[in-house]
């Protein structure tokens, strides 16, 4: 796997509330590929899963607006992959909101930009080639 300066990985592990925990988990898992670690609660109100080497944390939150129905993101969340050509043909083929076409960035991403069924942003990635990030016009910090 090709490293890349400009874009770590697996540092966080974000927790996304969706109004139908139990039906985000079926949609996550069929249409981005994710796989169940496992979950809590009866009914169901929590979940881990993972896409590789990250984890997310999915839980029930039925009083708290999504990004959809607020009509703005909350935030956007990258995930990193191996094949993400075929990541982006099965979302294609489920029928997921595509935002953002399959592309190369210039800080050397292969990327696209997806909405799940509550509206969240995600990124499918995977490291295309290695860039400094001063090379894409980033200032570098002095540490």
């Amino acid at each position: 796997m090709i490293e890349n300066r400009s874009v770590p990985t697996d540092i966080v592990l974000p927790h996304i509330s969706y109004h139908h925990v139990a039906k985000a988990i079926e949609w996550l898992t069929r249409v981005f590929g994710f796989k169940e670690n496992y979950r809590y609660g009866d009914p169901v109100s929590g979940a881990q899963l993972y896409a590789g080497k990250a984890f997310i944390m999915v839980r029930n939150e039925p009083d708290q607006a999504t990004p959809a129905q607020l009509g703005y993101g909350t935030q956007s969340l990258t995930i990193f992959i191996d094949d993400v050509d075929a990541h982006y043909a099965k979302a294609r083929s489920e029928g997921a909101s595509i935002v953002e076409e399959l592309h190369e960035t210039e800080y050397g991403e292969r990327q696209y930009g997806v909405e799940d069924l509550d509206g969240h942003h995600w990124l499918f990635s995977r490291h295309a080639r290695d860039v400094s990030p001063n090379e894409w016009g980033a200032v570098i910090a002095k540490r």
